[in-house]
């Protein structure tokens, strides 16, 4: 069956999916693995297959902000796929957090307007407890701070009249701040697969980003790849539970 947005065919998807904001950024994952192929780019959607350490798994782009995103989940997860990791990057609210730090989300405040039209205002977006335990795991034995927490999902970016709270959702213990997990952990939920997501820090979301963001730096280069290869190795625990789970 033909995906009509990402334009890739279910029988073509495998079970496990790393997702990121940038096409080039899931090129560079590809890279990773093993007989990757590239199956489509439609929009901001690129799709590309591969293996790693003998496991069959998708990586695929889903732009900025939770909108765009929310149609790359929903159809990925349509086509077959099950578990799905998110990597990004982020704003930190703690020094202890700082550039090329990497977080691991527990679950995200929701202050996006996407997930506001699909549930109660109560409803949590909460990750899978086995994707969050493989995906520390994973980060945990490379070198470099590791965290995990909550984290908050934002549809803007740039300060505008209204004050963003970043102050508030810093003393309410939120460890850092970007646009698209809220999404990710609500569609999942409601789909019934399982997710969860690791975002590198690439600056302090409490500061003004217009004069002080760049993402660009050796030390964010670095906490990207170590993310990449977190989240890479942690779907190959999974699958490998899931296949334990199922006696093969």
């Amino acid at each position: 069956m033909l995906m009509p947005i990402l334009q890739i065919h279910s029988e073509d998807m495998p079970p496990y999916a790393v997702v990121c904001g940038d096409p080039f950024r899931a090129e560079k994952i590809a890279q990773k693995l093993s007989g990757a192929k590239e199956l489509a780019f439609s929009r901001e959607y690129r799709t590309f297959v591969g293996e790693y350490e003998g496991v069959s798994i998708a990586v695929v782009s889903h732009g900025v902000g939770c909108p765009g995103a929310a149609v790359c989940f929903e159809e990925l997860i349509r086509a077959g796929v099950t578990t799905l990791i998110r990597v990004g990057t982020a704003g930190s609210y703690t020094v202890d957090v700082p550039a090329g730090g990497l977080v691991v989300s527990t679950s995200a405040i929701r202050t996006d307007g996407l997930t506001r039209q699909l549930v109660p205002e109560g409803f949590p977006a909460v990750a899978d407890h086995d994707v969050t335990h493989a995906l520390y795991g994973a980060a945990s034995a490379m070198p470099g701070v590791v965290q995990k927490g909550m984290t908050v999902t934002l549809d803007v970016f740039f300060n505008g009249v209204e004050e963003i709270p970043h102050k508030k959702f810093k003393q309410a213990g939120a460890l850092a701040a970007e646009m698209e997990i809220a999404a990710l952990f609500v569609i999942s939920s409601l789909r019934g697969a399982r997710a969860g997501a690791i975002v590198a820090i690439d600056g302090f979301a409490d500061q003004d980003l217009a004069a002080e963001y760049d993402p660009h730096t050796n030390v964010v280069g670095d906490a990207v790849e170590r993310e990449m290869e977190a989240a890479l190795k942690a779907m190959v625990t999974l699958a490998q539970k899931d296949a334990e789970a199922a006696g093969m």
